[in-house]
């Protein structure tokens, strides 16, 4: 029963996190690839930080900035009755800054490689900036949009460092499976580890498998 409940809280997690940057990911990506600010090349660097940092340098600053000893986390705690550290939604908000790039970077591709004249004709035809991302940019950046979902699933489902500095270990509560592995093995329960492992392995192949499937029926005209 553990073994399932684990999967279930580490799937969970990872369709989550994948909502919200879905949410975030599509403005910022739209902003990014159509700026001529000063600032971009500061903002894509900001964007791309977890691709390079250790998982456990940004679980630890997070750890610091949310602990109820910090101000902020203090603040959050008897404003908002709101915990950070050692929680679900703490589990959360680590993930949504670690896997970030793998939405973002994939759709500003997208946005990118897409022909000018498509947004221009929009404009021509009257239609709104935001009018012409969800009617005109969205649909034609398919392959880039089923990426950035399939990356930022994947990549959440086998985070480890980020999750075990913030969320801790706690059975139902924060403990996924790649921490569940790690304590396995920790154990000498290399079975169970095994089970684990397996597992994701076949779940990461099929998402993987089944993105790839999708790219090839579609054929797309945008390299990645």
């Amino acid at each position: 029963m553990d073994f399932i409940n684990t999967l279930l809280l580490t799937l969970r997690l990872a369709a989550i996190t994948t909502i919200i940057l879905l949410v975030l990911g599509i403005p910022i990506a739209y902003r990014l690839a159509y700026s001529r600010s000063a600032w971009k090349p500061i903002l894509e660097a900001l964007v791309s930080l977890p691709l390079v940092l250790p998982p456990t340098v940004i679980g630890f600053y997070l750890l610091l900035a949310f602990s109820p000893n910090s101000g902020l986390g203090q603040w959050l705690q008897e404003t908002f009755d709101l915990r950070l550290v050692f929680t679900f939604g703490g589990l959360v908000l680590g993930s949504v800054i670690y896997s970030f790039p793998f939405m973002v970077q994939p759709l500003q591709s997208g946005f990118e490689h897409l022909p000018a004249h498509l947004a221009e004709a929009s404009y021509t035809l009257g239609k709104s900036s935001w009018t012409t991302l969800w009617r005109v940019l969205l649909p034609n950046i398919r392959p880039a949009l089923l990426s950035g979902l399939v990356l930022s699933f994947a990549h959440t489902v086998g985070e480890f460092g980020v999750v075990l500095m913030i969320g801790g270990n706690i059975p139902g509560v924060t403990r996924v499976a790649s921490i569940a592995i790690y304590d396995e093995v920790e154990a000498l329960n290399f079975g169970e580890a095994n089970r684990y492992a397996l597992t994701l392995v076949l779940l990461t192949f099929v998402f993987l498998a089944l993105f790839f499937r999708y790219n090839r029926r579609s054929q797309p005209w945008i390299s990645w």
